[in-house]
């Protein structure tokens, strides 16, 4: 497509795999739509998601002239994103780097990594639906060292890593864990 640029879309909430899909079925157009796949434990055991890495948008390749009334109307779509009356391009360089970060079309696998001074509950074990403090991870023992409050006084126990839970774990609290590396990857 000559003269195509890269465009953000905004879709409806949790809307973005459908958009994506129309966009592409029903208009013919590249859609760059990178999700994340990740499995975490909760208190009815572990659970495995996907997220889109940018909640409600999607990327759209085209001669924005040309195909805007078909974007705005696409099933999922909400918004072509716009300052004013300029619908501004995404750079070629910024959507070709996070495509080399997510190969597939298939999501990216990120786990659910610990550190030290995270608030976390317990879902299993005898401290069952306790909150605690991360104080260590013991990733070659699949432990964790946490810090409860019982009595009043607080008290160091060690649990196998399956039943901590990371409390409020959602893509947004992840993020800065997506940047850097997971204490348990380093040395790996």
């Amino acid at each position: 497509m000559t003269g195509a640029e890269w465009f953000c879309v905004r879709t409806k909430p949790k809307h973005e795999h459908i958009a994506a899909a129309n966009v592409a079925k029903h208009c013919g157009l590249e859609v760059f739509h990178p999700r994340l796949r990740i499995e975490r434990p909760t208190r009815r055991g572990p659970v495995r998601v996907t997220e889109s890495l940018f909640p409600g948008y999607i990327f759209v390749r085209c001669v924005i002239e040309d195909r805007l009334d078909d974007l705005r109307y696409a099933n999922g779509v909400t918004t072509v994103v716009r300052f004013g009356d300029r619908i501004p391009p995404v750079s070629d360089a910024v959507i070709s780097e996070l495509q080399a970060c997510f190969t597939a079309d298939e999501p990216m696998a990120v786990d659910d990594c610990l550190a030290p001074g995270m608030e976390v509950f317990l879902i299993g074990g005898a401290f069952v639906g306790m909150n605690a403090s991360v104080l260590r991870v013991m990733p070659a023992r699949q432990r964790v060292q946490v810090l409860f409050e019982i009595l009043g006084r607080p008290t160091t126990v060690e649990v196998d890593r399956d039943s901590v839970a990371v409390e409020n774990s959602t893509l947004a609290d992840m993020v800065p864990l997506l940047a850097a590396p997971c204490p348990e990857w380093v040395g790996a």
